[in-house]
């Protein structure tokens, strides 16, 4: 469990879950925007539950050390308002993690987005000793562009990625470890439960310059 100022990140049981995808329910974002590169969103309701479900359940059956999925439900004053994930592939040699997330339509706007990053990044950094942070974001996505200024990351370059059928730009931003220790998030948040599973992360080797 980690917890911020505001919010508290845990991972979610199944029945805890239902009450998370009622929150996509009512809406992530507007209907002619799409600001993931996986087009969960566009489903039907139903079918998007369903393919939620799924999706959860595949990060907990894939885990290794090395490559892993850490998904979170996000909640504020003891109600859920999103999800917040981390993963990373070889973990162990690179020391990479990427994040990602959504709230409710109705939890926007309040500055949930920084806190729920600033989360995730104190687990990874302070927590697995990672080395570098990643984000990926369209460029017509200026909320994420946001956090990710606010949280120092640096511009590095783009690739094209397709989206609803069309060619679109997909930033991709990357913050490192030293960066991280001078945020003033740094001492504004807690984890709880590390001790009983940190054998289920890999150690990062120090990477060559």
């Amino acid at each position: 469990m980690i917890r911020t100022p505001r919010l508290e990140l845990r991972v979610p049981t199944d029945t805890e879950y239902e009450a998370v995808c009622d929150v996509a329910d009512r809406g992530v974002h507007s209907p002619d925007s799409m600001p993931f590169a996986v087009e969960w969103t566009d489903a039907p309701a139903p079918e998007m539950r369903r393919n939620s479900f799924q999706f959860l359940w595949s990060t907990r059956a894939s885990w290794t050390p090395e490559t892993w999925h850490l998904e979170f439900a996000v909640y504020h004053e003891g109600r859920p308002v999103g999800m917040k994930g981390l993963w990373a592939d070889d973990f162990d040699k690179l020391g990479e993690f990427s994040t990602g997330s959504w709230l409710g339509l109705e939890h926007q706007g309040r500055g949930f987005g920084k806190e729920m990053r600033a989360a995730v990044l104190h687990l990874g950094f302070s927590e697995l000793g990672a080395h570098w942070a990643s984000s990926q974001v369209f460029t017509d996505n200026p909320a994420s562009i946001a956090v990710n200024r606010h949280h120092g990351y640096a511009e590095d370059g783009f690739d094209l990625k397709v989206r609803r059928g069309r060619a679109a730009q997909w930033l991709r931003y990357r913050l490192d470890a030293g960066k991280w220790r001078d945020s003033p998030w740094h001492n504004r948040i807690t984890v709880e439960g590390m001790d009983a599973c940190k054998s289920m992360f890999a150690t990062p080797a120090k990477y060559e310059t």
